[in-house]
């Protein structure tokens, strides 16, 4: 049936060994079941073996056909320039020059007359009408040497150099050479322009020879005078358009380009995520790893403090493998976690994993801050969201004193606002707002969560408050809880002091807190 429906891509099917039984023969007709039984040789008796590499044969004796698939490769058939309908528009000594590029295919031998071309188009009588002309004719004859990869598969400086040895860069290497002040710096940057128009290739490839060339060497701000003599006319722009080309052409180049276009123009390429999202949509793993490598050593800075957050937001968005390619390349930076620690407001347990793990991962190395803590305990409580629990968790374990510390703070900051304050939500915000009903109940769900280990709590006064803790004139929570029979109050009846605490918790009066860090540790 394969063969019938897709002839092309398999090879004819070797004629069947005399002898075979009609009956061995399977119906095309068939129904989607294949049926097979025992008798027919699905199941044998024989001992299994490997078969034969030259020859698999069948229990009946039979050679099986060979099936093999010929994938069919588009040949690119390189047809011949045609400039005739320019050509005949330049002067003659420009259009002699241009008919010599068009017979012959010796590399060194194009470089030769494109640099008598560039000659020409730097007189003073040069008639800058014929530039447009000039540059359909080049586009067109210089259209194989945009095909292909241009980045050498071994990079050395010998391959770099020879793979900058085209006639098109002869066009670079000139303006390279020129000061920018010079009458004819402006003229070829008119016809790079004008050339950029016909083959938008142009632009990745003049940021290719600026970086690879040794002529080009501390020259890459030549880019940005050819962006703003483009019709784009913007460089953040132009930026954008020739690596979005780059990566749809070559990821190997775009990987290649990254650290010095990130160093070069770090205003158009840190203050969004967009430069980001392009590379990290088409990496592999590998080519991840060396970019980290580059972050690393110092080669590449690809995020700074007052954008990251932006970004790191940007990139909730992005697929899976993207969001943790940002994060990866983020972590690999030594920009300290509270700068992006924001974010934790904006991540939803269900929607936004990639980055809720990445961050688990991080915090559980880092010693908790005021900050932190802060923003981990505005997480809205939810029975199947545990980040809040699990970094509490080891966070207790691990700086007990300094986490019970800012939790005192907390609560004692918050416990002092109005209560209307506690409970008002910013309708213009989306944000979480931070209240002391809910630290308590997160609180509630550590004590929980701790309540089999050696960290169990001795004060379980403190989050029956949370269970009590009610905002006036409002009905209870749904998730109220009567206090455990277990709790010391159960046992020794209600003390006083809870009992007044209990009665002023509408005040500003302070509700037993100087013994809040108890729940982290045995007193």
């Amino acid at each position: 049936m394969l063969r019938e429906r897709f002839a092309e891509f398999c090879s004819s099917p070797s004629p069947p060994t005399e002898g075979r039984d009609e009956g061995e023969s399977v119906s095309l007709e068939m129904d989607n079941h294949v049926l097979l039984d025992k008798e027919d040789g699905c199941y044998d008796n024989t001992e299994a073996a490997f078969s034969d590499d030259e020859e698999e044969v069948n229990n009946k004796g039979n050679k099986k056909r060979e099936f093999r698939f010929h994938p069919i490769k588009e040949a690119i058939i390189e047809e011949p320039a045609d400039i005739t309908p320019y050509v005949d528009q330049l002067d003659d000594t420009m259009k002699e020059k241009v008919l010599q590029l068009q017979k012959g295919s010796d590399t060194e031998a194009h470089c030769e007359v494109m640099q008598e071309i560039v000659d020409l188009i730097l007189e003073e009588d040069f008639d800058s009408e014929q530039m447009s002309t000039l540059a359909s004719c080049l586009a067109e004859l210089f259209k194989g040497h945009f095909r292909g990869d241009i980045l050498p598969d071994e990079i050395t400086e010998e391959s770099l150099e020879e793979s900058v040895c085209k006639p098109v860069c002869l066009v670079f290497r000139n303006l390279c050479q020129m000061q920018e002040d010079n009458s004819g710096f402006s003229v070829l940057l008119e016809m790079l322009a004008e050339l950029y128009q016909k083959q938008p290739k142009i632009g990745y490839h003049l940021l290719y020879y600026l970086k690879a060339s040794k002529a080009a060497m501390g020259k890459m701000s030549l880019y940005e005078s050819f962006a703003q003599a483009t019709a784009l006319g913007d460089l953040h722009t132009c930026l954008m358009m020739d690596m979005k080309a780059c990566q749809e052409d070559d990821i190997r180049l775009l990987c290649y380009l990254t650290p010095s276009i990130y160093t070069e123009f770090p205003d158009e390429t840190l203050r969004s995520g967009e430069l980001l999202n392009m590379i990290v949509a088409v990496i592999d793993s590998t080519q991840l790893q060396e970019l980290m490598c580059h972050v690393m050593i110092g080669n590449l800075v690809m995020f700074r403090k007052d954008s990251v957050l932006n970004i790191l937001i940007q990139s909730l968005e992005w697929e899976t493998f993207e969001q943790y390619s940002a994060w990866q390349l983020f972590l690999a930076h030594s920009i300290p976690l509270e700068t992006i620690i924001p974010i934790l407001q904006h991540l939803k347990y269900k929607e936004h994993p990639e980055a809720l793990s990445c961050l688990l991962l991080q915090l559980r190395r880092e010693k908790p801050s005021g900050e932190m803590v802060k923003m981990v305990l505005s997480r809205p409580c939810h029975p199947e969201d545990q980040f809040t629990t699990s970094i509490l968790r080891h966070w207790a374990a691990k700086h007990d004193d300094v986490l019970g510390e800012h939790i005192k703070a907390l609560l004692i900051k918050n416990n002092n606002m109005p209560r209307k304050r506690q409970s008002l939500r910013s309708s213009s915000s989306k944000l979480a707002q931070l209240t002391l009903e809910q630290i308590l109940e997160h609180m509630d769900n550590l004590r929980l969560n701790l309540s089999n280990t050696k960290n169990s709590c001795e004060f379980s006064d403190l989050f029956s408050l949370a269970e009590e803790y009610e905002e006036p004139s409002s009905k209870p929570p749904k998730s109220r809880r009567k206090a455990p029979a277990s709790s010391p109050r159960s046992r020794k009846g209600a003390a006083t002091p809870v009992s007044n605490e209990e009665e002023s918790a509408s005040s500003s009066a302070s509700v037993g807190l100087p013994t809040t860090t108890s729940f982290l540790y045995p007193v």
